[in-house]
């Protein structure tokens, strides 16, 4: 069993039809699925990955060594307990936003990532606009929700490491977690695996290919369609071999818009049918998320502060 692949190129065709319903079956049935022929050039990906990898290793690989997780996996292994380090990932990571502060010895990094940073952020857009079509909500739905009535949307990148760990079976490369935002735009490794999601009560590999861009759904695209698209459970596993790359961006809703299902979907309801999820401001949620994180999702939706 894969995650689906997508040909994006083909929404402009005779099968932008198929590709419609194939990108509704990928959030519909899976809430992850890859693009190919998304638009980003291949030069500028192979970029991307050139300085993500330099800069690890310039800036980052030396201190790894002394980091946290390293320290308490060397203390278990001492201790031979067999125990697994359960509140720690074994993943190296910073984010970058548009107005704080980026890696600087690296070169060409900064101007490679805001370049690509620009280029997910149309992306992003255009999947969003197709998911609207997919619900049957106007054009630009979700992207006026998640921008509120005077914010702009979160656009953040999360670029992340995940070095080769003597001891993969007793540390988490990242713990199983929904994402809590919008639509997630993921470029991974294409060489190193490692991610895996959960279907059906299986971990599945996300199989690496050279040049996609895997994309979930997270909680709040799960609120806006009442629980026709399903944010997923997924993980990283620590391996043994490779230093597994992975450049995540997030389009996440203003921390002050307000998330509630699309009317529009409301509407359709049968009577005895209820609307599934509260209505709330996204600041409140991402406060019970800090705490909830790896924790099951639907009490979040339950203790975030109604509106």
């Amino acid at each position: 069993m894969a995650i689906p692949v997508i040909d994006f190129s083909k929404l402009n065709g005779e099968e932008r039809a198929n590709t419609l319903a194939q990108i509704a079956n990928g959030c519909e049935e899976w809430g992850f699925f890859q693009l190919v022929n998304h638009g980003i050039s291949e030069e500028l990906l192979e970029r991307v990955k050139k300085v993500c990898s330099e800069y690890y290793r310039l800036e980052r690989e030396e201190n790894f060594q002394s980091s946290t997780p390293e320290k308490l996996l060397n203390e278990l292994v001492e201790k031979k307990k067999g125990d697994k380090l359960e509140n720690v990932d074994w993943e190296d990571v910073i984010t970058l936003l548009d107005d704080n502060e980026w890696p600087s010895q690296t070169p060409g990094f900064k101007e490679t990532m805001a370049e690509y940073r620009a280029e997910l952020k149309k992306l992003a857009v255009k999947v969003m606009e197709v998911m609207d079509e997919n619900l049957g909500l106007p054009k630009g739905y979700i992207r006026k929700a998640f921008d509120g009535e005077e914010d702009r949307a979160f656009f953040g990148t999360k670029v992340s490491h995940y070095p080769p760990c003597p001891h993969p079976e007793l540390v988490n490369g990242l713990r199983a977690h929904t994402d809590a935002g919008g639509v997630i735009l993921l470029y991974q490794d294409d060489s190193v695996g490692g991610l895996q999601i959960l279907k059906d009560g299986q971990w599945i590999d996300v199989q690496p290919l050279p040049n996609t861009i895997v994309i979930n759904t997270g909680d709040q695209i799960e609120v806006l369609s009442n629980g026709r698209y399903k944010s997923v459970w997924h993980r990283v596993l620590a391996t043994p071999d490779g230093n597994r790359r992975s450049i995540a961006s997030f389009y996440n809703p203003s921390l002050k818009a307000t998330i509630s299902p699309a009317p529009q979907l409301v509407e359709k309801l049968k009577p005895e049918e209820d609307q599934a999820y509260p209505k709330f401001v996204f600041g409140d949620y991402m406060s019970v998320y800090a705490e909830q994180k790896f924790l099951p999702k639907e009490p979040r939706f339950r203790a975030v502060k109604a509106v």
